[in-house]
């Protein structure tokens, strides 16, 4: 069996040059049996024309909202009930500008604006486009009312410029639809499993100043702590996200608590630990930090710099000496030994559980989508093959809520 087999899909593409994607993207979701309905705006049809979808979804293509072939039903309130996903890909600025304060002047928005079915947004634009406040402010509002983005990739733009903003591949599209599908049945198994469960998570990289323009800190994106999050809300769960500096946009529904240093992150999470039922760290904390932050930019001279760093706090290590009935995650992310490591760091600092996996290995690296992870436990190993980070963080509660059925939590071990 296909696995989109039964699924409705309406596709919205508006005027980019990122338009010739959705071809392809309409093509494959075609062949994972799914019905696509492609729906275009009039910007969209001067980079592609209709009869390219057409031929490729072997459906008819929307561009007019005054259109009605079929005299019985009102063709955008049809697509808006019957669709099982709606999918905008690529999604302008001027689109998202759109949806998010609710104009509806075409076919496409006026069908995001009748439907109940979930949405997804592929933005595509330029880098600088992107980043503006304007954008960034109708993304989370968007984000605010339930609808999910799939974020652009960072590149050569068309414009020549090179940053974030390129439309995710017709795969990666592909693959999160089919994540999605599949996860909605387990979401329905889970029937809020983390209900009246309170849940911190710290996510992203911290910054240690050297001086007022320079820093230390790592590759970390945040996406898996990120995902963790809207996880354990989708779940049921009382959130609080604390997160260092990263540029994706805020989860809805969460206690967003933003830092930047490690000391600010250790101060925040010492402080709402007691109250917690999970706390999983996933930020990636800096192990060092200045001994001195120079009130000043430091200027260049001739020879060597040296930098003499201290040990910064070691949040993990504080919260397992802390531990009642807690149930602590945390995070090892190596480049060799993996789970010797892992294993190593489940015993010193405490914890639980202890999410492992090597940075090197391909599809499993900061800052990507995808993660190959081992979940380290005090009785087993359990490795997971690549998925989304939002598999992943659900296999992650999974495993969780089973080892709290069994009692398998060491308070303050």
């Amino acid at each position: 069996m296909q696995p989109l087999s039964g699924k409705t899909i309406v596709l919205g593409v508006s005027g980019g040059i990122a338009a010739y994607k959705a071809a392809a993207l309409t093509s494959k979701l075609t062949q994972a049996g799914a019905s696509v309905y492609v729906m275009m705006t009039a910007n969209a049809m001067r980079f592609v024309q209709p009869l390219t979808f057409q031929a490729l979804s072997h459906q008819p293509v929307y561009t007019d909202v005054f259109e009605e072939p079929d005299p019985h039903v009102i063709s955008h309130i049809d697509l808006a009930d019957r669709a099982d996903l709606i999918i905008l890909a690529p999604a302008t600025a001027s689109l998202i500008g759109k949806l998010a304060n609710g104009i509806a002047d075409d076919m496409l928005t006026t069908t995001l604006l009748a439907t109940k079915a979930p949405v997804m947004i592929a933005p595509a634009m330029n880098v600088n486009m992107y980043d503006h406040p304007a954008v960034v402010a109708n993304m989370k509002r968007l984000e605010s009312y339930g609808y999910r983005f799939i974020e652009p990739g960072v590149g050569l733009l068309a414009c020549g410029w090179v940053g974030k903003g390129r439309l995710a591949e017709p795969e990666e599209i592909v693959a999160v639809v089919q994540e999605f599908f599949a996860s909605a049945g387990q979401e329905k198994k889970a029937a809020r499993d983390l209900a009246g469960k309170r849940v911190l998570i710290t996510a992203g990289p911290t910054r240690e100043k050297i001086d007022p323009v320079r820093y230390i800190s790592n590759h970390s994106s945040g996406k898996m702590g990120y995902a963790l999050a809207e996880a354990a809300r989708d779940r049921g769960a009382e959130v609080i996200l604390v997160s260092g500096p990263t540029a994706l946009p805020r989860p809805g529904g969460v206690e967003f608590v933003a830092v930047e240093s490690v000391q600010e992150m250790y101060d925040e999470v010492v402080t709402r630990y007691p109250t917690c039922d999970i706390v999983i760290k996933a930020a990636a904390v800096s192990d060092y930090r200045p001994v001195n932050r120079h009130e000043h930019k430091l200027k260049k001279t001739d020879g060597l710099l040296q930098l003499e760093l201290e040990k910064a706090p070691d949040i993990l290590q504080a919260l397992g000496q802390q531990k009642t009935s807690q149930y602590l995650v945390g995070f090892a992310a190596e480049t060799r030994e993996v789970i010797k490591y892992a294993r190593d760091k489940l015993i010193r600092k405490k914890a639980d559980m202890i999410v492992a996996n090597d940075v090197l290995a391909e599809g499993a690296g900061m800052g990507t989508d995808t993660n190959i992870v081992t979940l380290v436990t005090e009785t087993e190993d359990i490795a997971l093959p690549i998925m989304s980070k939002r598999d992943v963080a659900d296999r992650i509660f999974d495993a969780i809520l089973h080892h709290l059925s069994l009692g398998l939590v060491d308070e303050g071990k």
